[in-house]
């Protein structure tokens, strides 16, 4: 069953996630609702699982090609810079230009328990750090300068108070 997705201003985002003990039944049943949580989200790429109020390391993702899952998740090495805009399930309909490592080295557990890593870089680089930022309690607002912050905070409340949510025209911001 798809589950609600929790957003700004729910305290579950701002909490760091435990990591998965045992990849067993349980941590399974998760990455399934997860799936199914993003795929009836109609326009998001990954979740990570404190997004639907499950304080577990979990993310899963899709680009398009094989959905995939990942538990315990962490950046091991990164490099170069790219600016990208980004935007969030639990933040719909903002989207922000953020600066990220262009590359990175994401180890993790995959749902068969083995230990993986992948060399990532542009988009999935950037899923998967913005994914991980999840499951340590930090939002994009975060990443921002003070400015940029109060900015992208003044344009969030504006959707909200249109009551938006985030299912109407995208609302871009060109952060200085």
């Amino acid at each position: 069953m798809a589950q609600k997705i929790r957003t700004f201003g729910d305290p579950v985002l701002k909490t760091k996630a435990s990591p998965v003990d045992d990849v067993d039944g349980k941590a399974i049943r998760l990455v399934d609702e997860m799936f199914k949580t993003l795929f009836t989200s109609g326009n998001g790429l990954a979740l990570a699982a404190p997004q639907i109020g499950v304080q577990k390391q979990v993310v899963v993702w899709d680009l398009g090609d094989d959905p995939q899952a990942i538990f315990n998740p962490e950046v091991t090495e990164s490099d170069g810079e790219w600016l990208y805009e980004e935007g969030c399930l639990s933040i719909p309909g903002l989207y922000v230009e953020i600066a990220r490592p262009k590359t990175v080295l994401v180890t993790g557990i995959d749902v068969n328990g083995e230990h993986v890593q992948r060399e990532v870089d542009e988009l999935e680089a950037r899923m998967f750090q913005h994914e991980i930022d999840h499951l340590n309690g930090v939002l994009m607002f975060d990443r921002m300068t003070p400015e940029q912050r109060k900015e992208a905070m003044a344009e969030y409340r504006r959707l909200t108070e249109d009551g938006d949510n985030g299912n109407g025209p995208r609302r871009r911001l060109r952060l200085r």
